[in-house]
């Protein structure tokens, strides 16, 4: 018994003189921070640690909620949450908005210092404070993410590291039309993209294969709308409360939610659902297969803008975020000249309720108005037109960026329509080098879309998102000058045990020495 108690004590012992000599700079944190520099010695959390707010904001305090209810579990700590103006307590976490702006830092940015007596998350707003805590999480050992207490040394080395991100728009995007998913796996998805810092979840609700939002005044749109997907089987839908649910745990981890009504085309559960927006006025079939571009709203009728006004309303009322996507993408049964005055009048709804309109690529063959955003997959010839037009882009090129593009021909799902799409070649792409024409002040940010033809499972999703999600994230966050595959490969490589830790079912890339 005593030589197991002397062997637990060295195992221990070790295990902490090991945390404690790591410099911070050799910490593997994803996004790439701007600047780490490593500092002498180290913090220990403790069972007398607390987590203080101290400036006195709820969503200062919200944060530190969420900080200490991740800390929890795997450490036993009570860590309780303070409120409080001094800063001289030891042993504590204290998450502080600056009274003197650090303008450097913007409002997603922060500074974390650790010494062996403290740590300081420092922000000019709660968006950077929140950033902070992500990469706090990331100094702990992998345990930190377990749901269950853990025998472990809860270590940082000191130093500080500052941050900011290179682009303000770092999306993630869930198709939840062609196959529906609840509301559970939708958070579980925020929670994994939140972890790296992304900060917009585009939601696809509406496609031929269904229709997934509540709108009141128009409710055969879930009745009859919402009973397909691909393959058939039982789908869903959101109800008004449920998606404000998401929307408030989304704004929560600093994510905005984009909801997407994709017009004109994409649009049979819509035509089955009412048949006054078919021009012969019958309706449509419900559809559960996968092809696209046969489908197309009325657009000659003034009745068709009248629907689409109400449900961008009630779906606008639902979202505070500043952005409403229409699709406008593989509209091919559209006549251009429809689909130009369509956009054109889109755009004005979208205004009238007090939004900007983002768009697949193919909306900057419209009018487009002021402060309209081109969201670039397919056509760089649309997307750099829409450059011309005044518009910013969205980066989103199918080749780098689709989620749901197999790894290689082995892949057992997804789609390879716009090639294979391995780890290294999901990250090792330059934004604003792509495409002549397109520059860095040209682009709002980078979007990760995942699409659901072939993936029906959270864990499918989470099998094609991870770990490509996680390079994207850091191509949002890093500038490229800062960025090298075979740098980032190594970091990632040490993500591999804290994404087992979280029970996510991610590729195990042979390109990954995991």
């Amino acid at each position: 018994m005593r030589i197991f108690i002397i062997l637990l004590f060295l195992i221990i012992f070790s295990s902490s003189y090991a945390n404690s000599s790591t410099q911070l700079a050799e910490v593997a944190i994803i996004p790439k921070p701007f600047s780490v520099v490593s500092g002498k010695g180290s913090f220990a959390l403790t069972d007398k640690s607390k987590i203080c707010a101290v400036s006195h904001n709820i969503e200062v305090n919200k944060i530190g909620s969420l900080l200490r209810n991740k800390l929890r579990p795997a450490t036993g700590f009570m860590l309780p949450l303070i409120e409080t103006a001094d800063q001289k307590g030891t042993g504590n976490i204290y998450l502080v908005l600056s009274q003197s702006s650090i303008s450097a830092l913007g409002d997603e940015g922060y500074q974390l210092t650790i010494t062996p007596d403290r740590i300081e998350v420092l922000a000019n707003k709660s968006a950077g404070l929140f950033n902070g805590i992500q990469t706090l999480r990331q100094l702990f050992s992998d345990k930190i993410e377990a749901l269950t207490h853990q025998s472990d040394s809860w270590i940082i080395p000191a130093g500080v590291i500052r941050d900011f991100p290179e682009y303000a728009y770092r999306g993630f995007m869930l198709d939840v039309a062609r196959h529906f998913f609840s509301v559970a796996d939708v958070k579980h998805y925020i929670d994994l993209a939140s972890m790296y810092k992304m900060n917009v979840f585009h939601i696809h609700l509406s496609d031929d294969q269904g229709w997934r939002i509540e709108i009141k005044k128009w409710p055969e749109l879930t009745a009859t709308g919402s009973k397909s997907q691909v393959g058939g089987g039982k789908a869903g839908f959101y109800t008004q409360e449920q998606f404000r649910d998401i929307v408030q745990y989304a704004a929560s981890r600093n994510i905005t939610v984009i909801p997407e009504i994709d017009l004109p085309g994409h649009t049979t559960a819509m035509l089955a659902s009412y048949a006054q927006l078919n021009c012969d006025n019958k309706a449509r079939d419900l559809y559960t297969g996968t092809e696209v571009g046969f489908s197309t709203v009325c657009t000659s009728k003034e009745s068709t803008y009248s629907f689409i006004e109400d449900v961008l309303k009630e779906i606008s009322a639902m979202t505070p975020g500043a952005y409403l996507h229409i699709g406008g993408d593989e509209s091919h049964v559209t006549k251009i000249e429809d689909y130009i005055p369509f956009v054109n009048r889109m755009q004005v709804i979208v205004a009238k309720l007090g939004k900007h309109v983002i768009g697949w690529d193919e909306i900057a063959l419209s009018d487009l108005k002021p402060n309209s955003f081109v969201q670039y997959w397919g056509k760089a010839e649309n997307a750099v037109l829409g450059v011309q037009k005044g518009a910013k882009v969205i980066m989103s090129p199918a080749m780098y960026a689709y989620l749901d593009m197999k790894y290689d021909s082995l892949t057992t799902f997804g789609l390879n329509w716009a090639g294979y799409l391995d780890v290294q070649k999901s990250y090792d792409w330059i934004p604003e080098s792509i495409v002549p024409g397109i520059k860095r002040e040209n682009i709002l940010g980078v979007e990760a879309p995942i699409w659901t033809e072939s993936i029906s499972t959270m864990k499918n999703i989470e099998y094609m998102a991870f770990p490509r999600i996680i390079g994207i994230a850091e191509v949002g966050w890093c500038s490229s000058s800062r960025r090298t595959w075979s740098e980032y490969k190594l970091r990632l490589a040490k993500q591999g045990d804290r994404l087992k830790v979280l029970g996510v079912n991610y590729y195990p890339s042979k390109q990954i020495a995991w």
